[in-house]
C-alpha cells in the first residue's frame, strides 16, 4: 500500500471537500449533504465486490427519505478495475444495479496523489483507514464528522454495517 500524504491542510469536517458529479463533471461539493448521514464508497465496475452496487442501492432506497446519502467514487487504484470513461461507468451500474445515489468522476483514493478527502479521512481515523481495495466504505455524520470505516469485505447489508447507519440516522 502506498503512504498517505498526512500533511494535507487541517479540515474540521467532511463538508470542505468537493468532488465532481460523474455526468458532466459539475462541483459536487459535500456541503450540499449537510445534515444528513453519507456513505462514500470507492467503487469498480470489474471487481468482486462489484455486486455490492446492489445492495448499495437497496441501502440508498430503504434509507434516503430518513436522510442518507450514498456518494459512489469510481477509481482506478486497484487492479485497474474501473477503466471505463464516466458515461461507460454510469451505464454500467444503472444497466446492471439501477443505481440511483449519486456518482463522482472517476478519482484516485490512495496514496499521496489521492483526492484530499481521502487524505483527510487517513489522517482522522489513522493508519488501516485509507481504503486497501475498492468498496472500501466511509460514515459521515449529520455534522461532516467521520465515525468509522468499513473494509471492501464488509457487505452493505451486513447487521453490522446497517446498524452503525441507523444509529447515525437515529442521531440528532
Amino acid at each position: 500500500m502506498n503512504s498517505m500524504d498526512t500533511n494535507a491542510a487541517p479540515q474540521h469536517n467532511a463538508y470542505h471537500f468537493s468532488f465532481q458529479k460523474l455526468a458532466g463533471g459539475q462541483p459536487l461539493p459535500l456541503d450540499t449533504y449537510k445534515g444528513k448521514v453519507l456513505i462514500i464508497v470507492n467503487t469498480a465496475s470489474k471487481c468482486g465486490f462489484t455486486p455490492q452496487y446492489a445492495g448499495l442501492e437497496k441501502l440508498y432506497q430503504q434509507y434516503k427519505d430518513r436522510g442518507l446519502v450514498i456518494l459512489g467514487v469510481p477509481s482506478n487504484d486497484f487492479g485497474k478495475q474501473e477503466p471505463g470513461t464516466a458515461e461507460e461507468i454510469g451505464e454500467f451500474c444503472q444497466v446492471n444495479y439501477g443505481v440511483t445515489f449519486p456518482m463522482t468522476q472517476k478519482e484516485v483514493v490512495s496514496g499521496k496523489q489521492a483526492h484530499p478527502f481521502y487524505l483527510w479521512a487517513y489522517k482522522e481515523l489513522g493508519f488501516g483507514s485509507a481504503p486497501k481495495w475498492n468498496f472500501h466504505k466511509y460514515l459521515i455524520n449529520r455534522k461532516g464528522e467521520l465515525v468509522t470505516y468499513f473494509f471492501s469485505t464488509t457487505s452493505p447489508d451486513s447487521s453490522r454495517f446497517i446498524k452503525a447507519v441507523e444509529r447515525e440516522l437515529e442521531a440528532s
